[in-house]
């Protein structure tokens, strides 16, 4: 079959139909997962002809990838507003870890079963935890320049956060907590905040303020 044109291409209330398909598909996946569905069930499940699924992409595969894009994409533009109307560096450390928490909450056992085991819809969730990691580097760095962080290594954070977040992805933190994606980004943000605060923020002390270093 033949690759359907670019959506920059098509008509513009054929780009605006392409856009309701991928947000039903988006639902059907976050819902059920993707694997399972042939091109006619999707048809079907979404009442449409396969001929407008082919507006999404030019294969049930690719469909896919370009919905799971489509879904990071949007995720992290709703992330970056709820930082953007945040406090300090430390607030926007522990508001951007939650609303990842908040984005991943619609996703079912059956949709991160799928990504894991078909490769570049995994690559996708993959870019997207390097992103968040780099992302919390950069609030780490802030939030220690503006004085309102301990003077820790961001760059360890990051790569601490980083190999966490891939442990998520990977499932291997469900398999075993039995804590899903949701959660553990919740708790993620608890353990992150209360290893970088300052001491009195926390009313705590660490063991070089009680002298045991």
């Amino acid at each position: 079959m033949a690759r359907p044109p670019t959506p920059r291409l098509l008509p513009a209330h054929t780009r605006e139909r392409r856009e309701h398909v991928i947000d039903d598909l988006m639902d059907l996946f976050l819902a059920e997962g993707f694997h399972s569905f042939s091109m006619g069930e999707l048809a079907r499940r979404l009442k449409c002809s396969k001929t407008t699924l082919y507006l999404v992409a030019s294969s049930k595969e690719q469909i896919v990838v370009t919905t799971v894009r489509a879904f990071f994409r949007r995720a992290a533009s709703r992330i970056e507003a709820r930082v953007a109307s945040s406090g300090d560096a430390r607030e926007r450390i522990s508001v951007y870890l939650d609303a990842v928490a908040t984005e991943l909450q619609p996703a079912s056992q059956q949709f991160y079963a799928d990504v894991n085991v078909f490769g570049p819809a995994n690559q996708a969730y993959g870019e997207n935890t390097f992103v968040a990691a780099q992302r919390v580097q950069d609030l780490v760095n802030e939030g220690v320049a503006a004085g309102v962080l301990r003077s820790v290594n961001a760059e360890f954070v990051g790569a601490a956060v980083g190999h966490v977040m891939t442990a998520i992805q990977s499932g291997a933190i469900e398999a075993a907590t039995n804590v899903d994606d949701a959660s553990a980004y919740r708790q993620l943000a608890d353990l992150v905040i209360a290893g970088i605060a300052e001491p009195d923020d926390l009313s705590i002390r660490t063991t070089k303020d009680v002298g045991l270093e």
